[in-house]
């Protein structure tokens, strides 16, 4: 079925039923396509929150996956988890109801904006795209948005709004963003990732050439100067700005710290723009905050609002999140799951002053674990003290016959503790004043940082 088919089906009038409709894309895209006039209803496996804001809405949820939920449909939209074998997708087959991807539909409304702006990278997408919506917000433009995670302005991930701009994290995995609209597309960076999905990096990179060629003439293309990958991608493609710490048609000047938090000059084509004072600390989130601005000078933005989102923005959800104290300790927790990310972690982790750094592991999935299994452990080595969790399959099956005891085999004084009762029993019996302690990963390793404070709070109470 031609992706472009679907925009005959976002148009007022026409029934559309969500499949997984709880989902972090999905409940915004409900709403979204009910804004547009369209008829929603959906089903997702469980109730939750999102769900019953959706019922709030008017939008009728059943709990369940049933053939009869999608009779006397228009279309059918999909979240990626769900496959053909799902009995409301296979009913709908049947029926001769055309199916759409979620990424589809995102692409589709998008071409009803004026300004698109898409943030892709293998790494600091959602922090880039939260500080996008953060300007966004300041200046008052009524932007809608769609964000991998949790942003505290929004008390959510995603926004509904009613300006010209929307704002979309916009992720490579299954080459999902290449369904998109985008008139500005940002490549923060490109490294091997989903190799369950690509074959190697020359697939990822042909994969963001592609992202990058769906930018009109109108539009514009921001990338990273600074990284050979995106410029190996890029090669040869006329018109792109460059963004980068120390190079590139933006850049920072004058950066300074305090007690680890930066300060610095945004130069466009070397005039000052913009000065940048950030509460969130690392080098990695100046780059951030330098592509978030660019994008926002491209725009047409007004400075006052790019200098004020960015110094009111205090991280999103998972990145870097404080979540209490254990026994003195300052516990914080990181999304962190490619070796990128976690050099980047925690080399601003040992900037920040702390006598140790003892860093709790959860590596994702076994084949990216199998296939950056040097990379990680080299990178694992940082730490004073590096605990692993047990690898979290996400999607998978074991395989390939990876352990997080091979890779705790590959760090010296490393250990893998076989449950997160163990892995906070361990945490909780080292910690004292003076250790900044990092749970890291994308599945569920934040739990351990909780029970570490849940403990330590009892502990109190009790004494």
């Amino acid at each position: 079925m031609a992706i472009d088919r679907i925009h005959d089906y976002i148009v007022p009038g026409k029934r559309a039923h969500l499949v997984g409709i709880g989902g972090v894309s999905m409940s915004p895209l409900a709403e979204v396509l009910q804004g547009e006039g369209l008829i929603i209803s959906g089903s997702d496996m469980k109730e939750s929150p999102a769900v019953e804001h959706l019922r709030s809405l008017g939008i009728p949820v059943t709990i369940g996956h049933l053939p009869e939920n999608v009779a006397g449909k228009d279309l059918v939209i999909r979240t990626a988890a769900v496959h053909d074998s799902n009995p409301e997708i296979a009913a709908a087959h049947a029926a001769g109801i055309p199916v759409f991807e979620r990424a589809q539909a995102w692409g589709s409304i998008m071409r009803r904006y004026e300004n698109a702006l898409c943030i892709s990278g293998t790494h600091g997408k959602t922090t880039t795209t939260s500080m996008c919506t953060h300007i966004a917000m300041a200046a008052r433009i009524d932007p809608t948005v769609m964000i991998g995670g949790t942003l505290p302005i929004l008390g959510t991930g995603h926004r509904v709004g009613k300006g010209k701009t929307i704002i979309l994290e916009s992720c490579e995995y299954c080459n999902s963003f290449l369904s998109f609209y985008p008139t500005v597309a940002v490549i923060l960076n490109i490294e091997a990732d989903h190799l369950d999905f690509f074959k190697d990096l020359d697939d990822v990179e042909h994969s963001f050439r592609a992202f990058a060629d769906l930018v009109p003439q109108s539009g514009t293309v921001l990338a990273n100067g600074e990284d050979e990958n995106t410029m190996a991608a890029l090669k040869g493609k006329e018109d792109v700005l460059t963004f980068g710490l120390h190079h590139g048609d933006f850049h920072a000047e004058n950066l300074t710290w305090d007690h680890g938090f930066p300060s610095f000059d945004v130069v466009w084509n070397d005039e000052p723009k913009a000065h940048i004072t950030l509460q969130v600390p690392g080098e990695h989130n100046v780059k951030n905050a330098i592509a978030a601005a660019a994008a926002a000078l491209v725009l047409g933005i007004p400075v006052w609002a790019i200098q004020q989102g960015l110094q009111d923005f205090r991280g999103a959800g998972r990145r870097f999140e404080f979540k209490g104290k254990a026994k003195g300790a300052d516990i914080y927790d990181d999304y962190a799951h490619h070796p990128g990310e976690l050099k980047a972690l925690l080399g601003m982790a040992s900037n920040l002053g702390y006598q140790r750094v003892i860093c709790a592991f959860q590596p994702h999935t076994y084949t990216r674990t199998k296939a950056l299994f040097d990379e990680f452990a080299e990178v694992l080595k940082k730490p004073d003290v590096t605990f692993l969790a047990q690898i979290f399959a996400a999607r998978e099956t074991n395989e390939v016959g990876i352990s997080s005891d091979d890779l705790a085999a590959a760090i010296p004084g490393a250990k893998a503790a076989a449950n997160f009762a163990q892995l906070t029993d361990w945490l909780y019996d080292m910690a004292q004043p003076g250790d900044l302690i990092l749970t890291v990963g994308a599945g569920d390793i934040y739990t351990v940082g909780e029970a570490l404070v849940q403990r330590d709070r009892e502990n109190q109470t009790n004494a």
